[in-house]
C-alpha cells in the first residue's frame, strides 16, 4: 500500500490543479451529488450536470458557442468511462478544448477506495485518517 501521506498530498494537489482548471473552464459532472461534492471540497466555477444539460451533443454546442473549455470529470466505474468517452467525442467535433487528466489522476489514485466523484469528500476524510493514524 501507498504512504498515506504522500496520497494526501497528491490528493490536494490535484484538488488544487482543478479548482485552478476551473476558473476558466466548465466542469462536466453526471449528477447533482458530484456537484454537492466539489463544492463541499472548495471547487468553485461553473459545474454542469451532463445529463441535465441537453445531453451531450447540447453541452458540447453550448461550450462552443460561448467559447468555454471544458473540464471532463465523470466517474472511473464503467458507464463514467462510457460517458467521457462520448463528451471527448462531441467535444472535439466541436472543436471545444477540453481536459480529462484530472479525472484519470483521481482514478488512479482513487480506484481502490472509490470509483465516483461524489464520493471525493468521503476519500478526503479517509487519506486524512490514514494520514493520522501512521504518525
Amino acid at each position: 500500500m501507498r504512504d498515506p501521506d504522500e496520497m494526501l498530498e497528491e490528493f490536494d494537489d490535484i484538488l488544487e490543479e482543478l479548482r485552478e482548471l476551473a476558473r476558466d473552464s466548465v466542469i462536466l459532472v453526471e449528477g447533482r451529488k458530484d456537484r454537492i461534492a466539489l463544492d463541499r471540497l472548495g471547487v468553485r466555477g461553473e459545474i454542469v450536470q451532463v445529463q441535465d444539460a441537453g445531453g451531450i451533443l447540447g453541452v458540447a454546442e453550448d461550450l462552443a458557442s460561448r467559447g468555454r473549455k471544458a473540464i471532463i470529470l465523470t466517474d472511473w466505474d464503467r458507464k463514467g468511462g462510457q460517458l467521457a468517452e462520448l463528451l471527448r467525442v462531441a467535444l472535439r467535433s466541436s472543436d471545444v478544448p477540453y481536459d480529462d487528466s484530472i479525472r484519470m489522476k483521481l482514478s488512479v489514485l482513487a480506484k481502490k477506495d472509490i470509483k465516483d466523484v461524489e464520493s471525493l469528500p468521503a476519500f478526503a476524510s479517509l487519506l486524512d485518517e490514514r494520514s493520522r493514524t501512521v504518525r
